[in-house]
């Protein structure tokens, strides 16, 4: 058995079986290299020369690599957190709930709320990947407060996170904007172009517009499947109470003008320098305290819920940098496309079918799709020529595969971002409200519609 499918498997059963995340990723990380023969740690020759690297080491150094990301993601909490404390959030939440109060019994008027929010959220998830390039930055920020607004209404929360998803995948995967813009031309082209067909006058919206409408399709189904109200309690958590006990003072105008303040001091310094979520969350913060919204000692209660907040988020994402580095490690990935493929010799249905999954297995594992692109290009650009695919069918094949898996992965922060927003009251569960939702929603549709780009394209 090929290890990458092994470790995959382990680590998608024990997360069903409520297993936590981290600790799945942990354990399908060491079967994984253990099954493809890596030892725990390194081996050496007589001259001190490592010659075969082991599970520990490679794991760990995996480890590393998410370590930016984790502190990147508890400033973000801790940023969020000063914009609930100066009230922000409660008052835009307040003016959609005295709107609910004054329509009282009127099933109309809370059918156009529900879709306004919903549809603004989908706004700001699409614009979160290019308008204003902060990911799942949004999310900590706006959802929360608007919890009870969701429980007045009866909204699915699967529904919600379905909604987010959609708009944090779609958009890079489509627009080559933004993010969009390092996902298809940068990488995507460029990984196309360094394994050797000319990608010289393709249009990549033309050639990921069937695998875009196959998510359109998802959100659609999402749509029908979530329509049904679902009851929520409108109870509190310890972190609600230690939330509550931060904020000192009523909401008012000039603490939400601070607020807009420093959202758009944090957008502008992430949009000036690439990359720098901690900078720009830092400066937001500062922002708060220089203006007098929050004193010394509330600012280290805000900043330490702000991190609690976060703290799975960021564990999950550290796991999964060491899941991924041993992954790469067995050198499993290319074997299992040549095996797979060589099942289906010269049948190139069978052939984009074999493709796109194992690129959906791949990208659940590893829980980013930007990391999945040039692992798989290099491999799937000769089989694609060989089988006399079209470039424009070869850029969808391996498009497609890429974004696979994206949504549905627990260690994919399309998936852990809309979870971070709507657990803040302990009624999500990420595995079942989350990746399953967006799996089913998602990668079926997608699989469908990719398969289609690369037989009509």
């Amino acid at each position: 058995m090929n290890a990458v499918i092994i470790a995959v498997i382990i680590m998608l059963v024990l997360s069903l079986s409520r297993v936590h995340v981290v600790l799945s990723l942990a354990v399908g990380a060491f079967v994984g290299g253990l099954v493809a023969g890596m030892p725990l740690e390194n081996v050496t020759n007589a001259a001190g020369d490592v010659v075969q690297r082991g599970i520990i080491p490679v794991f760990n150094e995996g480890l590393k690599g998410g370590a930016q990301i984790a502190l990147s993601y508890a400033m973000l909490g801790a940023f969020a957190m000063a914009i609930t404390h100066s009230g922000l959030p409660q008052q835009l939440a307040g003016v959609i709930i005295r709107k609910l109060n004054g329509g009282e019994g009127n099933a109309k008027g809370e059918g156009a709320v529900k879709w306004l929010l919903l549809t603004i959220i989908l706004c700001m998830g699409v614009m979160s990947q290019n308008v204003v390039p902060i990911h799942i930055a949004f999310i900590p920020m706006i959802i929360p407060p608007l919890l009870l607004v969701f429980n007045r209404l009866k909204l699915d929360r699967r529904l919600v996170a379905c909604v987010i998803t959609f708009g944090l995948v779609t958009t890079y995967m489509f627009l080559p904007y933004g993010f969009g813009a390092i996902f298809l031309k940068d990488i995507m082209l460029g990984n196309i172009r360094s394994a050797g067909m000319d990608t010289s006058g393709i249009n990549v919206m033309h050639a990921m517009a069937i695998p875009a409408l196959g998510m359109v399709s998802g959100l659609l189904l999402a749509f029908l499947h979530y329509r049904k109200p679902r009851i929520y309690q409108n109870n509190t958590t310890d972190t609600e109470d230690n939330r509550a006990a931060v904020q000192q003072q009523e909401p008012s105008t000039y603490r939400s003008l601070v607020a807009a303040v420093a959202i758009a001091v944090c957008f502008a310094i992430q949009l000036l320098y690439d990359g720098s979520l901690v900078l720009g969350a830092m400066l937001g913060f500062a922002v708060f305290m220089m203006l007098g919204v929050m004193n010394r000692s509330a600012a280290s209660d805000v900043f330490g819920e702000g991190i609690k907040m976060m703290a799975m988020v960021g564990f999950i994402m550290i796991a999964a940098q060491g899941f991924a580095a041993v992954m790469n490690a067995t050198g499993d990935i290319q074997p299992l496309v040549e095996r797979s493929m060589a099942l289906f010799g010269g049948n190139k249905g069978m052939a984009a079918l074999t493709m796109l999954c194992v690129g959906l297995l791949v990208t659940m594992g590893i829980g980013s799709s930007f990391s999945t692109l040039p692992i798989i290009s290099a491999i799937y650009v000769p089989l694609c020529i060989s089988l006399g695919f079209s470039p424009m069918a070869t850029v969808a094949i391996v498009g497609t595969a890429g974004a696979l898996g994206d949504a549905g992965s627990p260690a994919s922060d399309s998936t852990l971002g809309p979870t971070m927003g709507l657990n803040a009251d302990g009624q999500h569960d990420h595995i079942r409200d989350s990746v399953i939702p967006t799996f089913i929603h998602y990668n079926i549709p997608l699989l469908a519609a990719g398969w289609i780009a690369a037989m009509v394209l």
